[in-house]
């Protein structure tokens, strides 16, 4: 018989992380669950590592191909009714998996549930900012402005992504921002207001700290959620409000740099947005903001 939960961790070059990662997932009071790690290209000692400490585990190995590609391998070899994500710095309290089922399992008109958070930066516990609030319910209005659902945080029933589809790969960052427009556009979700996870952040490998501009990202996304023809019509406002915003800020940051050419897409954004027949958006129109 599957195993109800398919849990699946993405890692690069994260030995020390993702051994604690597991050993987290080992400690659920919850068990009916199959663990997959997926190894994205590590060039350090972590696949030989784990295979001799976990030899029980499902360890994928793949190229360097990003977090998104990694976790979709895993979805790929699931067995599991239920997808659960732990990111490889992240840590889960023994009870995440138990409170998160116990809700799914008798609410079945909920397919996805997440919980509250605790974080760490650079080993010390900090508070989120009200901005970082999290919601129940249809919530696509609140993850409009940032992600505020932690990957690690979540459980999914499977069949959600045969209607929004898998993490999208070229997104290098911002690739959980632009999944849960599409699953909270469709789906209701609920949110556990218990903290049953570690955020642990500020190391120099975060992909946050990698890449500058992340709203180049979160724009390529809101583009995404307007060209889709089932948004809902009250939402299509708020999301172009959004895409707006953002283009803006990015005019703004790309001028007082002198980068006119990367500005003047965004300024090609705003332009089409202002004409009615535009309107819901092309994928071609994606374009404009793929390499700005």
């Amino acid at each position: 018989m599957p195993p109800r939960v398919s849990v699946i961790i993405p890692t690069f070059n994260r030995l020390a992380f993702v051994t604690e990662a597991i050993e987290s997932v080992r400690e659920q009071t919850y068990t009916d669950y199959e663990l997959i790690v997926v190894d994205d290209g590590s060039t350090d000692e972590t696949p030989d590592a784990l295979l001799r400490q976990h030899p029980d585990l499902t360890l994928i190995r793949q190229p360097h191909r990003g977090v998104s590609a990694a976790r979709n391998r895993g979805m790929e070899r699931a067995r599991g009714t239920y997808l659960a994500f732990l990111d490889s710095d992240d840590l889960w309290l023994p009870q995440k998996l138990e409170k998160e089922m116990a809700f799914l399992e008798t609410n079945t008109g909920v397919p996805v549930c997440y919980t509250d958070e605790i974080w760490i930066r650079k080993g010390r516990r900090v508070n989120p900012k009200k901005r970082h609030k999290k919601y129940s319910g249809w919530i696509f209005p609140q993850c409009l402005p940032l992600c505020i659902i932690s990957p690690s945080s979540v459980v999914i029933h499977r069949d959600v992504f045969k209607t929004t589809g898998p993490f999208d790969e070229t997104l290098p960052v911002c690739e959980d921002y632009d999944l849960w427009l599409r699953i909270t556009s469709r789906y209701p979700v609920h949110w556990l207001n218990i903290p049953l996870i570690i955020k642990r952040g500020g190391h120099p490998d975060q992909l946050s700290k990698a890449l500058w501009g992340m709203d180049r990202f979160r724009v390529r996304a809101l583009m995404k959620t307007l060209a889709a023809p089932d948004l809902p019509a009250h939402w299509r406002g708020l999301a172009e409000a959004t895409l707006r915003e953002k283009c803006r800020i990015l005019i703004q940051g790309f001028e007082k740099r002198g980068k006119t050419g990367e500005a003047r897409a965004y300024h090609d954004i705003l332009s089409t947005l202002d004409t009615p027949l535009a309107k819901p958006l092309s994928p071609a129109l994606q374009g404009l903001s793929r390499h700005a």
